[in-house]
């Protein structure tokens, strides 16, 4: 779709969702930080473009980060660039929760947090041209083959996202499983507005920690793909 058209909200239009509502364990102490503290750090869905500005309390180049897990990686990017923002989209409770509890013991200033599908919060929520960057760190890689199409990097989403970031921003994908980073490349290379800031894979940049889930699977001998590409000025 044209970035024009991707401005524009729809509310009724459907695509195949990347996530599947499974029952997951929440700890007390995540119950807690949702009851207390989703208030204070989440911006509510709603179809309409959102206020960074207004979101975050102040002017900063903001980052959207997909599926941040149980948040460990973006606590310490935030931690780490103080002067960005980051808007965290995750649709899981123990995850939200767990996140919600780093911001309040890191006394974190820099993070909001939207609990909803990421397809509808980039398509109906943001912008265009007003993110610094995207980061999707290990989505769900469906890994059978009948599966590939739940897959969250997909041409149209990319354009989506593309669409979304400033020229000169930047998207950060990282995967363990080499069939996702081949699908990967070949579709964020087949976006036209994008361009690749290595030939092939990149190595991983200081700004992502290495997590203790993938430095167990490096020295089990499993790869890790980064890419980065950047959106043409």
């Amino acid at each position: 779709m044209e970035a024009a058209e991707a401005s524009k909200p729809h509310p009724g239009s459907a695509h195949i969702r990347s996530f599947v509502h499974r029952r997951s364990h929440i700890t007390p102490r995540q119950q807690v930080a949702l009851d207390e503290l989703l208030p204070k750090w989440s911006v509510t869905y709603r179809p309409a473009l959102l206020n960074l500005e207004q979101a975050f309390g102040r002017s900063a180049p903001t980052v959207l980060e997909i599926g941040f897990g149980m948040g460990e990686t973006t606590e310490k990017i935030a931690l780490a660039r103080p002067q960005d923002n980051f808007l965290g989209v995750e649709v899981f409770n123990a995850g939200v929760g767990a996140l919600l509890q780093r911001i309040e013991t890191s006394q974190l200033q820099n993070i909001r947090i939207i609990q909803h599908d990421a397809v509808e919060v980039a398509r109906d929520m943001i912008a265009p041209d007003s993110l610094a960057g995207v980061h999707i760190y290990f989505p769900d890689p469906w890994p059978k083959l009948r599966h590939h199409k739940r897959r969250l990097v997909q041409p149209a989403f990319i354009q989506l996202l593309a669409s979304r970031i400033k020229p000169g921003g930047y998207i950060h994908c990282a995967t363990d499983w080499e069939n996702y980073a081949e699908q990967m490349l070949a579709v964020l290379g087949g976006e036209p507005s994008l361009v690749n800031t290595c030939e092939g894979y990149a190595p991983r940049p200081d700004f992502r920690p290495q997590t203790k889930f993938e430095t167990r699977g490096l020295r089990l001998g499993h790869g890790v793909w980064d890419l980065i590409f950047k959106r043409r000025a």
